[in-house]
């Protein structure tokens, strides 16, 4: 697998505007990227522009705070299906864990999952920089049990995004069979290389384009 088809080509930003999102998935058709990430509203268009290509569509459940109620982040997750998602990023309660409410956050978790059957890869966001260490660990666990396709480090929209160190520790903790998806602040390709050395197999990255060209991106996700 090349470097292009382990990034999540991502454009999140609240005023982005359609012919922002048309670009982005022309540059994911170009550079064969994994997939484009847009926020659910973006879906149903980033699946017309990207019909009858490889590159999946990537869309975010309870973002960015996770504090959207279960049942909404179900819904949310069978929404963007129907528009064309093949891939949901899900952002878990945080709150929740931090109370040590493991219950809970499984149960949000699976929701999402079950939502997604086997329409849609479910990726757990856990926002490893409003986490301890042990939290993560705790985060990634639950994901693993509740049936998700990888874990993800960060929203890109909180106070810090990807460690090698967390990403190293996740995967760990996860295992070989479930996949570790590093995002924020990963903006060059030297960014890149030390993420998937620490075991990510997928990265968000709003500077996929400078990734492949070998130039460094200002892009805060």
């Amino acid at each position: 697998m090349n470097l292009a088809e382990m990034i999540d080509h991502t454009l999140l930003r609240a005023d982005a505007g359609e012919a922002e999102i048309r670009k982005l998935a022309e540059e994911a058709k170009q550079y064969k990227f994994a997939s484009v990430c847009v926020n659910p509203a973006r879906v149903a268009l980033a699946a017309e522009l990207l019909k009858g290509t490889d590159v999946k569509v990537c869309t975010v459940i309870g973002f960015p705070l996770g504090a959207s109620t279960t049942e909404v982040k179900a819904f949310e997750a069978s929404d963007a299906i129907v528009k064309g998602a093949t891939e949901v990023d899900m952002v878990i309660n945080i709150g929740a864990l931090k109370d040590g409410n493991d219950e809970l956050v499984e149960r949000d978790i699976r929701a999402v999952v079950e939502a997604a059957a086997d329409k849609a890869l479910v990726k757990v966001i856990i926002e490893t920089s409003l986490l301890t260490d042990e939290e993560k660990v705790r985060a990634s666990k639950l994901s693993v049990k509740a049936g998700a396709d990888f874990v993800k480090t960060s929203t890109g929209f909180s106070t810090g995004g990807a460690t090698p160190e967390d990403v190293a520790l996740m995967r760990r903790t996860v295992g070989d069979n479930v996949g570790v998806k590093a995002s924020g602040g990963v903006r060059s390709r030297e960014d890149m290389e030390r993420m998937i050395a620490a075991g990510a197999t997928r990265i968000g990255a709003s500077s996929g384009v400078k990734i492949m060209e070998g130039g460094q991106s200002t892009a805060s996700y």
